[in-house]
């Protein structure tokens, strides 16, 4: 491999506006190679600036490798996570002149799988990499299960490390066959599996010449034709209201606006809308977008928005097509995974985040615990401990109109958060939203916390 790459010609503005966006994220054990391979993308598909590849292979060159060592293009970041300086998820940005790229590089320790849950939460598709000298592992077991667990479409198996088991086929095929029929058990809907060394290049970005027995596409041709389905304009419109916006200046001193990002669908000049979770209705009067009027907007859009009627609407409420509004309830059935240190209990008093709405809420069951190794369901378990994957009932003190996850991304999410001092404890997906009970008392009647 030369020591040297010639610059890529930039895209132009055109040629970026008229390509499409893949969100991946990247998920895989402690060396198993995954810095080599994110270097390998970026460095193969001439994504990489000269000085930053001169500082690598000054770097390389101090260490007695006469090859750049492309992981150090990202080692910086993994070593500041695992040395707790931070442990967020890294995002890159690339594009090839077929698509663009936003890539997600999330922790590989156990510990910080919970960080996995942050990167993949709005992706389209996960590349979990595989050291062909191990296989199948507990950590790669619970990658594939986050992944279905936050219904990412689109999932890549990179056993990388071929030249090390001699590129053999069979290796390859027990490894893809192990972990296909895992994920399939899982509920993932796709599984794309490749060969690769990222440290020779082997089907990374060039096809390998010594896997001829493979016949698929490289890991970047894959991520430059996999069907992109994240448009949600015509999904269920959802608006969570974020601010009030009451100028009350001598030339608008009537208006009353309420902003947010559109997180779903599109709405139009004249919808009829329901603002929850009062119930109450009106009618689109008007959208602002960048001080401008509209007639439409949609999904990730900031706008807005003007209601015929002078309603009560506050921060936290959200606004939906009247004739398609979800139910609300005080009663959360979902799946989670507990990323905190501290354990979740049954019992636990926490704050509910959902969309722009925080409320009080209690942990009312763990009904069970998923099991990574053979995927089974320990019966109340009691409570979840950091990286557990779960089913949780929780009881709110206020309504909450959620979706179900499988129907909104956006909206079938949300986050448990420590009252005492703001930690998040938990990402939950809405499985499964069920009328509420008669009113359940707290233990004290005397905190604020009976509901």
């Amino acid at each position: 491999m030369s020591s040297t790459t010639e610059p890529a010609e930039p895209l132009s503005v055109e040629q970026l506006s008229e390509t499409t966006l893949l969100r991946f994220a990247t998920a895989g054990s402690v060396d198993d190679g995954k810095s080599t391979l994110v270097g390998r993308l970026l460095h193969d598909s001439k994504s990489v600036l000269a000085d930053q590849l001169e500082a690598v292979e000054r770097a390389s060159a101090s260490r007695g490798q006469e090859a750049p060592d492309l992981a150090l293009l990202t080692d910086g970041l993994r070593a500041e996570r695992e040395q707790g300086i931070t442990i967020d998820v890294a995002y890159r940005y690339f594009a090839t002149p077929r698509r663009r790229f936003i890539l997600a590089d999330t922790p590989g320790h156990v510990q910080y799988t919970r960080n996995m849950v942050t990167g993949a939460s709005t992706a389209e598709l996960t590349v979990i990499l595989v050291d062909a000298r191990n296989g199948v592992v507990e950590q790669t077991r619970r990658h594939a299960a986050i992944a279905a667990l936050l219904r990412v479409p689109h999932v890549v198996l990179a056993v990388n490390k071929m030249d090390l088991v001699d590129y053999r086929e069979a290796v390859f095929a027990e490894i893809a066959e192990e972990f296909t029929a895992y994920a399939t058990e899982l509920g993932v809907p796709e599984v794309t599996a490749i060969p690769i060394s990222a440290l020779a290049g082997d089907n990374v970005v060039e096809p390998s010449a010594v896997m001829d027995w493979y016949g698929g596409p490289t890991v970047l041709e894959h991520l430059e034709t996999v069907p992109v389905s994240h448009d949600l304009s015509h999904c269920h419109a959802r608006l969570p209201v974020q601010y009030v916006i009451r100028p009350q200046t001598a030339e608008h001193p009537d208006y009353r606006g309420y902003a947010g990002q559109i997180a779903a669908g599109s709405f139009r000049v004249g919808d009829e809308v329901t603002v929850l979770p009062s119930g109450r209705t009106s009618k689109i009067s008007g959208i602002d977008l960048l001080g401008e009027p509209v007639q439409v907007a949609w999904t990730t859009q900031s706008v807005t928005v003007l209601l015929a009627d002078d309603i009560d609407v506050s921060r936290g409420d959200l606004i939906v097509p009247s004739k398609d509004a979800p139910a609300t309830t005080q009663d959360v059935e979902a799946t989670v995974c507990h990323v905190a240190d501290a354990p979740l209990t049954v019992g636990h008093r926490v704050l509910l985040k959902h969309g722009t709405r925080t409320v009080k809420a209690i942990v009312k069951d763990i009904p069970s615990r998923l099991t990574l190794d053979d995927l089974s369901l320990h019966p109340h378990p009691g409570r979840l401990v950091a990286n557990d994957i779960g089913r949780v009932k929780i009881r709110t003190a206020e309504p909450l109109p959620v979706d179900s996850y499988a129907d909104s991304r956006r909206t079938g999410s949300f986050i448990l958060i420590d009252p005492s001092d703001g930690t998040t404890l938990t990402a939950g997906m809405v499985g499964e939203s069920f009328a509420a009970p008669d009113p359940v008392k707290g233990a004290d009647d005397e905190d604020g916390w009976d509901f």
